[in-house]
């Protein structure tokens, strides 16, 4: 579990943390082009592939879309940061409400 940040919020360690406090995932591309994706649906794309949900290690499964088009290789973040989540958010597939209460329970327990 993650410990806390210097502004009093929850310093999430994995996709389903950052979830579960409503902390959107922002993977940066060193060219600097950054996407924001709902925490809920991201989390549950993790979830449905059964992709380690570690953020160190979910890094590897984002990638730049300009630089990919431009280089035609994909490109991988540097770094992943958790945000407020916003209008403007890459809004995945929802898990179902009993899927996620269920994740939750086993979270809080």
């Amino acid at each position: 579990m993650g410990g806390w940040t210097k502004d009093g919020r929850h310093n999430a360690t994995n996709i389903f943390e950052a979830a579960a406090w409503f902390r959107a995932i922002r993977p940066v591309c060193r060219c600097g082009h950054s996407a924001t994706f709902n925490p809920y649906g991201i989390w549950w794309r993790f979830e449905c592939k059964m992709w380690d949900g570690n953020l160190a290690k979910a890094r590897h499964k984002f990638w730049c879309v300009r630089c990919g088009a431009r280089t035609g290789k994909r490109v991988r973040p540097v770094r992943i940061d958790l945000v407020d989540p916003g209008p403007d958010d890459i809004a995945l597939p929802m898990p179902d409400e009993r899927e996620w209460k269920r994740a939750l329970s086993r979270f809080r327990a």
